[in-house]
C-alpha cells in the first residue's frame, strides 16, 4: 500500500544528517529543531501558530481540552471515520454525536450535520477524509450561526486546499478555529514513529494549547491547569523538517498516481472512482473506490490473488462499534455511512509509485468480472 523505504532512500543523506545532528547535541526533548519545524510548518500552512505533540489523537484531545467544555457537552463528528475522532470526545466525558456523510466525497453531509445540532452542541469536528477537504464554507457558516467551535481533523489531508465562493483559497486545517494533524509514517507528511500537531490563528488559544500539551505549565514546575505530556521528540521534528521541504513534490506524486488511475479506469463499471470536488484540491492519502452491488469482498479477494494489496477504510460505522454503543439509541442508522462501509475499497497509492506498478494494478482491475 505504501513504500516508505524508497521515499527515505531518495533523501537519505539529508534525513541521516538531521538525525545525527540531534544525536550529536543530545537534545532529544525540546531541542531547537522542534521550534524550527513548528515555525516552518506554520509558514507552509499560512497559519500563525503550530504546536507539535506526540500524535494525531493527542492533537484532537488537546484541542478539545482547550475549549473549556463541560461533561455532557455534545461534539458532532462524521460516523464514517477512524475511531480516534470520537474516542477523544468520550475520554473527556463529552458526548460524540454522529452525523452522516456524502457518498460522493465521503465527508460530512450538511443536512445530517444541521439535523444533529441541539442546545447542548458545542463543537463540530469535520474530518477531511482520504485527502479531500470537507465543504468548509457552509460548515463555518453553520458554526457561526449556532456559536460552535470547529476543530478540523486534518490527519489524512495535510496539504489539501479549499476554495471559498469569493475565490479565497486556504489549506485545510487553517479554516476552522483549530486544526489537528498526524505525522504517522503513512500520512502525507510522515515521521519515523508517532507525531502530531495542532494549529490555530488564535494566539490566546495557542498559548493554552501549548500549556496543556506541556503538563499544564508555562513555566517549569508551575502548573496552571491540568494538562498532559504530549511532545514531538527532537529527532522526529528534525526529519519532519527535512521532509517538509519535499512535501509539495510528494503531494504532486500522489496526484500523478491518482491521475493515472482516473485515466486508466475511466471505463470501469464494477466500481465508482473517487470524487474530486471542484472547489477542493485533493491530496490522495488514500485512493478509495466504491464497489457496485455486493461485490466489494469478491473484488478484494480477486486483487489479493493477483498480488495487489487493498484496505477497507472503514468496515463499520462508529455507532456500530462496541466502544460507542452507549452513545446512540438502539436501531440508530445513517444510510450513506452504512452504504460506504459495505462498498469502499482503497487501492495502493504513495509517493513512489512506478508506471509499471500502476499499469499492473489497473489492468488487473479491468479484468475483474
Amino acid at each position: 500500500m505504501v513504500d516508505l523505504f524508497s521515499q527515505y532512500v531518495k533523501i537519505k543523506p539529508l534525513i541521516d544528517g538531521a538525525i545525527q545532528e540531534v544525536i550529536d547535541t543530545s537534545s532529544f526533548i525540546k531541542g531547537k529543531q522542534v521550534a524550527t519545524f513548528e515555525a516552518n510548518l506554520a509558514s507552509w500552512l499560512g497559519t500563525k501558530q503550530v504546536i507539535s505533540c506526540a500524535n494525531g489523537t493527542d492533537a484532537l484531545q488537546i484541542a478539545l481540552m482547550a475549549l473549556d467544555l463541560k461533561p455532557g457537552d455534545e461534539i458532532i463528528v462524521p460516523a464514517f471515520t477512524y475511531a480516534a475522532t470520537a474516542e477523544v470526545i468520550a475520554l473527556l466525558g463529552l458526548i460524540p454525536v454522529m452525523a452522516d456523510v456524502n457518498t460522493t466525497d465521503f465527508n460530512l453531509n450538511m443536512d445530517s450535520l444541521e439535523g444533529a445540532i441541539t442546545p447542548r452542541t458545542k463543537a463540530i469536528i469535520p474530518v477531511h477524509l482520504f485527502g479531500q477537504s470537507s465543504d468548509m464554507e457552509p460548515i463555518m457558516a453553520l458554526a457561526e450561526k449556532h456559536n460552535l467551535s470547529v476543530i478540523e481533523d486534518n490527519a489524512q489531508s495535510l496539504g489539501a486546499e479549499y476554495t471559498f465562493s469569493d475565490k479565497k483559497n486556504k489549506k485545510t486545517g487553517t479554516i476552522g478555529h483549530i486544526g489537528c494533524t498526524s505525522f504517522f509514517p503513512t500520512k502525507n507528511l510522515g515521521c519515523f514513529g508517532d507525531g502530531g500537531a495542532i494549529y490555530t490563528d488564535n494566539e490566546e488559544l495557542a498559548v493554552k494549547i501549548r500549556m496543556i500539551a506541556n503538563h499544564g505549565q508555562k513555566v517549569k514546575y508551575f502548573h496552571q491547569v491540568v494538562g498532559c505530556n504530549s511532545r514531538l521528540d527532537t529527532i522526529q521534528a528534525a526529519l519532519l523538517d527535512v521532509k517538509l521541504k519535499y512535501l509539495a513534490e510528494h503531494l504532486a506524486a500522489r496526484r500523478e498516481a491518482a491521475d493515472y488511475y482516473f485515466r486508466a479506469l475511466k471505463e470501469a463499471t464494477a466500481f465508482r472512482l473517487p470524487t474530486q470536488n471542484e472547489n477542493a484540491l485533493h491530496t490522495f492519502n488514500q485512493f478509495t473506490v466504491t464497489v457496485e452491488g455486493n461485490e466489494r469482498n469478491r473484488l478484494q479477494s480477486w486483487l489479493k490473488e493477483k498480488g495487489v494489496p487493498t484496505m477497507i477504510y472503514y468496515p463499520l460505522p462508529l455507532y456500530k462499534q462496541e466502544a460507542f454503543s452507549g452513545y446512540v439509541q438502539s436501531g440508530f442508522s445513517l444510510p450513506n455511512t452504512e452504504q460506504l462501509c459495505q462498498s469502499v475499497l482503497s487501492l495502493p497509492i504513495h509517493t513512489e509509485m512506478k508506471q509499471d506498478t500502476l499499469a499492473y494494478i489497473t489492468e488487473t482491475l479491468l479484468e475483474f468480472r
